[in-house]
């Protein structure tokens, strides 16, 4: 398929991850890349590299529109909601070069308090989630959870788990809040309290086009990036995940989206989080982008979901039949400066001696798509 691709945030980890997906997957495809940070997408492995003014300047969509015209840029795919966001709010500007969802269903699931609002009402498992508005309010609110052990405390908007936290008292709330907006400038306005969900962390990453679910993979987070230096031990950047076939999972995020994005086009990212009974929640809905490392898995899966994306976006008849496509027990391994590694779960343990006494393994890379 020849086509020329705009991919935002070159040399990002997330950006770089979808590079390698669609070059892995079709050679023919042309690869540009831009990056508002000069020094960032220097770095790039993209075909060719320009920097752009940042998303939200006035300059920002002028500058691309150029750069568009003058590359002959077939799609423009963004990696972060930043530039969801801004390509969405230009949309009229690159009509035909983005493959977004509506205007309303971004907003919507930037604001967390609103989409599990909007998700319970249709039925669709959320955690109870309440907005804080002032400091006597958080009280009320551990009385209407039944006053547990524990609650989750974050801002309705944002990113990586910012300012997101486990929290155990009205007062662990208050202070760990006072911390963010004297820290940070997050208003206390700005953060919800929610049900504590205990169990596992699914993430669930699909293509639709016009309300038809088309591809969908689930994976599982095990371990998270620097945990050790942040007060929650949480964020959403995953140091290891692993696939997970999950078909009660893909059946909730199928809900949810068709519940608060009706006749949608484009990538929807869902995390999901078990309560103690292993019932999926959705807590996170990523409109408009893939998750930033799991587009690494496509070499291990049956279809790139990447390269799926693209297809769709540039009107291709796609169809699988079974929309889900699941593998199990493939571990993605990522650390700072190195490509994410894929290795099956008997890689880990297939022979060599270790000094120590521990188990040791040997590692094969996987190198091809299977089949």
């Amino acid at each position: 398929m020849s086509a020329r691709l705009l991919v935002m945030g070159a040399g990002s980890a997330g950006a770089e991850n979808l590079i390698r997906s669609l070059r892995r997957a079709d050679s023919s495809l042309v690869l540009l890349g831009c990056n508002d940070d000069r020094f960032v997408v220097r770095h790039s492995a993209a075909d060719a590299r320009d920097v752009v003014p940042p998303p939200g300047s006035p300059r920002f969509v002028p500058a691309l529109s150029r750069l568009i015209r003058e590359s002959r840029v077939d799609l423009v795919i963004p990696t972060i909601d930043r530039h969801v966001q801004a390509l969405s709010d230009a949309r009229v500007d690159f009509r035909g070069r983005v493959f977004l969802p509506a205007a309303r269903v971004i907003a919507l699931c930037r604001d967390k308090y609103r989409l599990t609002t909007a998700l319970i009402r249709h039925g669709v498992r959320a955690p109870a989630t309440y907005p804080v508005r002032e400091p006597d309010g958080v009280d009320e609110i551990f009385a209407r959870l039944g006053r547990p052990s524990r609650v989750w405390c974050r801002p309705r908007t944002g990113t990586c788990a910012r300012g997101g936290a486990a929290v155990s008292t009205p007062e662990e709330a208050r202070r760990w809040m006072e911390v963010w907006q004297t820290m940070q400038g997050v208003p206390l306005s700005a953060f919800t309290i929610a049900e504590y969900l205990p169990g596992r962390e699914i993430l669930c990453q699909s293509v639709w086009r016009r309300g038809r679910m088309v591809l969908a993979n689930t994976f599982e987070r095990l371990a998270y990036f620097g945990a050790d230096n942040i007060p929650s031990g949480v964020t959403s950047l995953s140091s290891l995940a692993k696939t997970v076939v999950e078909p009660g999972v893909v059946e909730v995020c199928r809900a949810a989206i068709t519940a608060v994005a009706p006749g949608s086009s484009g990538a929807f990212s869902v995390d999901i989080k078990e309560d103690a009974d292993g019932r999926p929640h959705v807590t996170e809905i990523n409109a408009g982008r893939f998750f930033m490392a799991m587009t690494a898995f496509d070499r291990v899966l049956k279809h790139n979901i990447a390269l799926t994306y693209v297809r769709l976006a540039l009107g291709k008849r796609v169809d699988f039949g079974d929309a889900y496509d699941a593998i199990d027990d493939y571990y993605m391994v990522r650390d700072m400066d190195t490509e994410p590694g894929v290795f099956h779960a008997d890689e880990f343990f297939d022979d060599g001696h270790d000094a120590s006494g521990a188990a040791q393994f040997t590692v094969r890379p996987v190198e091809s798509a299977r089949s």
